[in-house]
Order: C-alpha cells, then structure tokens, then sequence
C-alpha cells in the first residue's frame, strides 16, 4: 500500500511516499480504508522527535483519518464492515489502511462528507474538552482564543461561540482572522500589527474570563495580563516553538487560575467528561452546528510540504490529504 513515511526524525522534508506492507489485523482491531487524513501540529513534533512520547523509525505519521472499514477483528466492537467511520491514533494514518482498536472508531453522521469528518476529530475535541471540562465556560463569558486561525483555534472560536461566550480571537494574518469571524468571533485582534496588551486591553476593559492558549510564546503573557481577577487561563500547547515563563507574581496578584491541557492526561483522569463530551461534539456534527475550516487540500504524494504549513503556522483552519478514493 501507498504510504507516507519517516525513516528518520527530522523536518518534514524527512517524510516520503513509500510503498509498505498493509498492517496486520490483530484481536480487537479493524481495518479502516483511509480516505482522508487531516494533519495536526503534534505530527509535526512526532517526525521530529520532539513530542512527549517517541515513535520508533521507520514509521507511518498521521493520527487522524476518515474511510470506511475493510475488515474487523474478533473482538472488535461496535463496528461493521462497510461502515464510514472516523478515528484517531498516535501513528499510522496517513497511508491507505490503518488497523486501529474499534473503540478508537466513531461512525460519521449521515449527511457528513469525510473530508469534514477526518478534520472534525483532534481539534474539535481538543477545545470542546478545554471549554467544556478545564475551562468551564459559562454563556456570557469573555473568551479569548490565541491561534485563532489555526486548527484548535478555529474550533475554540466555534465552539465558544455556541456555547454562548464572546470570543475575541487573536490571529497573525488578516486571513486567519476573516476565517475566526466566519467562525463566531465577536472581536478580531492581529497580533503582528501592535502590542498585543495593549489590543486586549482596548478590546476588553473589564478584562476576560478565559483566554485559551494553543501557541504559547511571546504570546503568553499579554494574553494572561487580559484576564480579571479569578479568571482562567488555559495552556494547550506551544505552536510557536517556545515554551513560555510566566511571572507567577501576575497569577498571585489576578488570583488567576492557570490550567493545562493534554489529551491523554485526560483520557486517563476525565473519562467520564471525556465520554459526554464526546458524545455532546458528535450531536453538533451530526446536527452541522460545528463544521471545521478547511484551508488546504493536499496528495498523500505531498505530506511533507502539508506538515510544512501545519509547522510553519501558514495554515488556516485545517489541512488534509486525499489518501485513495472513496
């Protein structure tokens, strides 16, 4: 089968088209024939070897895919031959099968194409679980969402949108800001075209109740400046490659409540949030309440110059790949 595929830790010049033996079917696991892949910055880290679990080379990146099942296992639940489904791994989605455990499965929403479905899963989740479980966000709520062009952030937009928040979006390109505001943001913010503090500040005089922060850097500490006293801050991850130090005496004096968020972590210790959530994110796809921005369609052939964008930060919304033919 065709497949993209890193030999060695790298950039995503690293990653090639290869052709490599289908996966084995084990006990519990179904054969998915992949239609659509959707890259994620985390895939960017994985190829690099900066991610906070290691993939041993040679392997396949990708962890997220639309298709439709081939063949199931013994043992694998709740899915069927021929069913359209979506579904995320660590590693192994971008080639044209991916064995995966049934559990991992979720069957797209009649009326959902898979482009749709296969860019809907890591992101939406990702800020539905950071609004809904880590944030609490309330209806009325000021929410700010840095990266607001991006994958996660136009999902936070969206979503803080319909859960009845005012979202300020922060972006670095007037592109990526038009793709917030068709998204629900009430206030647009380009952070390339002044001081950022003070933006916020002009913007929300009273301050925010929630800032999500996906890109870390020098975007950080402005961004936690704007919320009020009591406030929450949530970091999701570092796009801009910097790890940012916040001053704790900001955090003392805000009475700020400074959250993480990391998906396995999660999985593991919010189970139960992390089923009704998923259950609740499933309804506003089926119902197209929540659709993602698609800014790019590539080639399986071109996966290292879509994970260049994704690294780049050059992306709006999400990128996919076209893996085979549905």
């Amino acid at each position: 089968m065709r497949a993209a595929l890193c030999r060695s830790y790298g950039g995503p010049d690293v990653v090639e088209l290869a052709d490599v033996p289908p996966p084995e079917l084990t006990p519990g696991t179904a054969r998915v024939r992949v239609h659509v892949g959707a890259v994620n910055f985390p895939d960017v880290l994985v190829i690099a070897d900066t991610y906070q679990v290691s993939a041993p080379v040679p392997f396949i990146p990708g962890s997220e895919f639309a298709g439709e099942v081939r063949e199931v296992a013994e043992g694998a639940d709740g899915v069927a031959v021929g069913d359209r489904v979506f579904g995320s791994v660590f590693i192994g989605a971008f080639a044209e099968e991916v064995v995966v455990g049934s559990h991992s499965l979720s069957r797209i929403p009649d009326g959902v194409e898979d482009v749709t479905a296969a860019a809907f899963g890591v992101a939406y989740k990702t800020a539905y679980h950071v609004l809904r479980s880590i944030a609490e966000v309330q209806p009325g709520d000021e929410l700010v969402v840095l990266g607001a062009g991006g994958g996660v952030g136009s999902a936070a937009v969206q979503l803080g949108a319909l859960m009845g928040a005012t979202v300020t979006a922060v972006a670095s390109s007037e592109e990526k800001l038009e793709a917030a505001r068709a998204c629900g943001a009430t206030r647009l913010i380009n952070h390339r075209a002044g001081d950022l503090r003070q933006a916020l500040r002009d913007a929300l005089p009273n301050g925010a109740e929630v800032v999500v922060d996906p890109v870390g850097g020098d975007l950080a500490e402005p961004a936690l400046r704007a919320v009020h006293w009591g406030g929450r801050f949530v970091t999701v991850g570092f796009a801009s490659g910097t790890i940012p130090r916040i001053p704790l005496n900001l955090v003392l004096l805000k009475g700020v409540r400074v959250l993480g968020f990391q998906f396995r972590d999660f999985a593991t210790h919010m189970g139960a949030d992390m089923a009704r959530n998923d259950a609740e994110l499933l309804e506003l796809l089926a119902g197209g309440r929540a659709r993602p921005v698609i800014g790019a369609t590539y080639d399986l052939a071109d996966t290292a110059e879509a994970l260049r964008v994704v690294g780049d930060g050059e992306a709006v919304g999400k990128v996919v790949l076209q893996v085979a033919p549905a």
